[in-house]
Formats: C-alpha cells, structure tokens, sequence
C-alpha cells in the first residue's frame, strides 16, 4: 500500500467519525441538554449559586423619575370648564432597594426576604428643584373627606364643607413639589387627627414609604422546578388577596418583577404581582432587542391588562363592588388603599379611552415615552433593562353639600406619573457577553464537529479524484513514437537489406505520441 492510499484511508475514516458524532450529538441535543441543567441549576436562589448575591444586592442602578401634571385652570375647571395641565420633571431619585432579613425556608426550596427602598434626589438627572418648584394640582385630602362623606347626611356634609372653608382647604393646592412628593402637615388632617389619632395628620404620596418594604415576601428559589425561580408564594403571609370579586383576580401570580426563569420562549406570558397596584398583571412577548450588546426579548403588558369588562370578561373581578367598573385603560385601586378614590393608569391614559384622554387639555400619549416594558435575556431569564410606568389619578364628581363641587361632572383627574427605570451596569454587562459566549461555544461544539467533518469529506473526494486521474494516464511504452533522423530514404527492408547491411544505431529517436515526421 503506497502513501498516497494510506493518507486517503485515515481522511475517509477520520472523517467518518466526525460525521457520525457530530450528527449524532447534534440529534441528541447532548450539550444543549448539559448546558440547559448547568443554568436551571446555577438560576436557583441558593447561597452557592452565583445568583444569588445580586438578587440580594441587585448591581443595577435604579432611577424614579417623578412627574406631575401642574393645573394652569383651577378657577374655570370648577366653574365647569375643561382643566388644561402642562407636565413638569422629570424629578429623579436614585432608587435602594436591597434585601434584608433574608432566610431560607424548607430545605432551602423557599426564601423570606424584607426589600425596603430608600430614595436620594439626583439633580444631574432631574429637571428643576422639589424643593423650590411649585405644583398646583388636586388637594387628595380634601377629596378624600368628601368621598368618605358621600354616604353620610346632607347636614353633615354642609357642616363640614363650611368647617373646611373656614380653613381655608380648596379643591385644589399650590404645595412644592418635594410637599406633595414627601410629606406636608397638612390643616384638615391635622383637625381629623385630634378627633381620631389614628389617622396621620402629615399627607404626600411618597409619605413612610422611604426606608420601608412594601411587605413581607416568601419566594421559591427554583430548587424543586427551575420554572419556579424567583415565584412569590406569600405575601404578607397571603397566597392570594381579597379585595377584589373575584378568585381569578385575588391571585397572586407570578414574580416581583427582578427575576424570571431561564430558557424563556417567545411564546409565553410572564406575570408580576405590583403590590403598589394591588395585583397581578401579565406581560406578552412584543419583539427582539439588544441591549449593550447582550440579546433580549421585549415583554410589555397587552391591551387586555386594563380592557373594560366588555372587551375583557376576566377583569370583571376588578370591578369592585360588583358591576361597578371603569373604562378602559384605568383600575380603581381604593379597594386596597384607604382614603382617597384613587385610580391608577398607564402615562397620559395611554391604551386608555378616548374619553379620559380627552376630559383633559395637555395629554399626550404615545408608546415611546409611555410603555411598561422589559427586556430579558432568554437563556438566563435577567432582566437587561426595564421601564415601569404608571400614572396616579384620582376621582373627582359632584358631592351634594360641598357647592364647590357643583359644577363637576365625574372625571378621572391626572396628578403625577412615575418612569421606573433600571439598566444593566458595564460590569455586569461584559460578564453577560462573556457567559453567553461561553453558553454559545458549548452548545454549538457538535456543529463544529459536522463541519470539521465536512471539510475532511471535501479532502477526501480531492485525494480520490486527483488518485484515480493518475491511475488512467497512458504509459511511457504506449506514448513512444519514432522518427527517422537520417537525411537518407527509408529503403524497404529485404533479405539482402539485413544480409548485406547492417543495422545502424542512432538512425531512430523517442518523441511525443505523434505520428513520425520526417526531418
């Protein structure tokens, strides 16, 4: 056996075996299946896994960007006119929010948590000063009176609006921004608070809520089911609510919105529970993005979130007391918050009806300013970066006894609307790139063997045909032609030719394969 066949034997082998792996292991899915268990089992909240220490310490930076919807109009709104507001801010606050007191539970497949939020004003990111801006927008304790008023006697109600008015308490109230935001003393609340001490005579929509929880969670590490990584299990010792009509309604779903599952699909609708809105929502795949050069999939809520009943059966539980539902694009949530009749919506009544819209000059809604959203990475299930908008409206309509009111018909009024915003940091961000690749590598390693086994293919068929070309060349003998080199004629040979003259060397030369020409 020459070289040549001996190099064409091992190619043909070598390359038989590439191919018959590779294409085995990538029908077996053997490293996709090998790196699928390393993440399940690596996105677990478990002090060994890596996730763990920035679930507890979450690395990206959190911004609270504040806006609110300033009143240039009060006087001829409550003379029945159409409000017109301008938007001021954004006020931003950089947002802590560790977790504290956190304990596993079960054999480690639960974990309790507290997750108090700080907040500290950052100018550079900010739009004016809360401290000397000045806001005039909805007194929310005044209305609140009236609302809780509502049931209660006309003579009642007429005392009390005069009592207001010896006060001095408007409808509306020009306050500072940081007032409104963190707390003022305010002169009605003061006068209830000594009447009733259980109700706080200070008012501001972010009042106690800087440097507390908003409960107390329990959630499933993922130990058991990967599925179930980072699932709320109670919430301040509940599994479900019971505000609203409905069991469907009272679940509490899903995750806090900081984490998710790994290996996400497409295909699939990703709940949170907000506990600042009092319950579950649902988020829908929307469309691939990158963020940092990391690849995401954008959820954000669908149309049907905050559909009308008629639109939308299944938010019948929302309506709250039975049968008494809003519009679209807006939820009730007094149920869960004492006071004042307070509804939430998306900025600017975004995917709201027209007529929320329309009962208010100054709103412009669009979906790049105005969208919940948040894009996650699928093969680890981290959010890459995340914008949670929501905006704070209250009721107002006509109260018979309070005759600044009578010129109202009901509206669903626009104080201040909040923009949420995280981002994923540098560092974390090179490290992403850096375990994707690796995730990548790892799971495509037996396509590279088919092609590694390809290229050997391709070797192999040149060897063999360049063989085989070699193998059907004519030989030397075959190819040996003569010609006559002397200067005399050719004479023909006889008897006495060969007897009487010898045979001369040198008359007759080798040629190319041509017929014999003479010189």
């Amino acid at each position: 056996m020459t070289r040549r066949s001996c190099v064409i034997y091992a190619t043909g082998i070598v390359c038989a075996h590439l191919l018959i792996v590779g294409i085995a292991l990538v029908v077996a899915q053997v490293f996709q299946t090998m790196i699928h268990n390393r993440l399940k089992k690596e996105l677990t909240l478990t002090e060994a896994s890596r996730v763990f220490e920035s679930w507890k310490n979450p690395p990206p930076p959190v911004y609270m960007e504040y806006y609110f919807f300033n009143v240039t109009n009060p006087e001829v709104f409550l003379a029945g006119g159409k409000a017109v507001v301008t938007q001021i801010g954004p006020y931003t606050y950089r947002e802590y929010r560790p977790r504290e007191n956190v304990t596993f539970l079960e054999n480690g497949t639960k974990v309790y948590a507290l997750n108090p939020k700080s907040f500290v004003f950052v100018p550079e990111k900010s739009r004016g000063n809360p401290e000397v801006d000045i806001l005039r927008t909805v007194n929310i304790p005044a209305v609140a009176v009236m609302s809780e008023l509502n049931s209660y006697s006309f003579l009642l109600r007429t005392f009390v609006s005069i009592y207001m008015k010896s006060l001095g308490v408007e409808i509306f109230m020009t306050r500072t921004v940081h007032e409104v935001l963190w707390g003022f003393k305010d002169p009605l609340l003061t006068k209830i608070h000594s009447i009733r001490p259980e109700v706080d005579e200070m008012f501001g929509l972010m009042w106690k809520k800087n440097g507390t929880h908003e409960g107390e969670f329990v959630f499933l590490t993922g130990e058991r089911d990967y599925m179930e990584y980072g699932r709320i299990d109670t919430w301040n010792g509940l599994t479900e609510m019971s505000w609203w009509s409905s069991n469907q309604s009272n679940m509490i779903n899903g995750t806090d919105g900081s984490v998710f599952h790994p290996l996400l699909s497409r295909k699939e609708l990703l709940y949170i529970f907000a506990a600042d809105l009092c319950r579950s929502i649902h988020l829908g795949y929307v469309e691939d993005v990158d963020v940092k050069g990391i690849p995401a999939y954008r959820f954000a809520p669908p149309h049907d979130v905050l559909q009308s009943p008629e639109e939308n059966p299944t938010n019948a539980g929302f309506c709250v007391p039975a049968g008494d539902c809003l519009g679209t694009g807006v939820l009730k949530v007094s149920v869960c918050r004492e006071g004042a009749p307070i509804v939430v919506s998306f900025p600017h009544f975004y995917q709201a009806d027209d007529k929320y819209i329309n009962a208010v000059d100054g709103l412009h809604p669009n979906k790049e300013e105005h969208e919940t959203y948040l894009d996650l990475n699928p093969t680890t299930g981290v959010p890459i970066r995340a914008c949670k908008r929501a905006q704070l409206n209250i009721i107002l309509n006509r109260v018979q006894g309070f005759p600044k009111t009578k010129h109202l018909n009901e509206i669903i009024f626009p104080i201040m609307f909040v923009n949420e915003t995280a981002t994923i940091d540098d560092d974390s961000a090179a490290q992403m790139r850096t375990l994707l690749l690796i995730v990548t590598l790892v799971s495509n390693f037996p396509l590279l063997i088919v092609g590694m086994g390809a290229i050997l293919l391709i070797v192999l068929v040149v060897l063999v045909c360049r063989s085989r070309q070699k193998k059907v060349r004519p030989t030397a003998k075959d190819e040996t032609a003569y010609t006559q080199v002397s200067d005399k004629p050719e004479v023909e040979p006889s008897e006495n030719n060969y007897t009487n003259q010898p045979m001369r060397n040198g008359s007759y030369i080798a040629m190319s394969p041509v017929e014999a020409q003479k010189c």
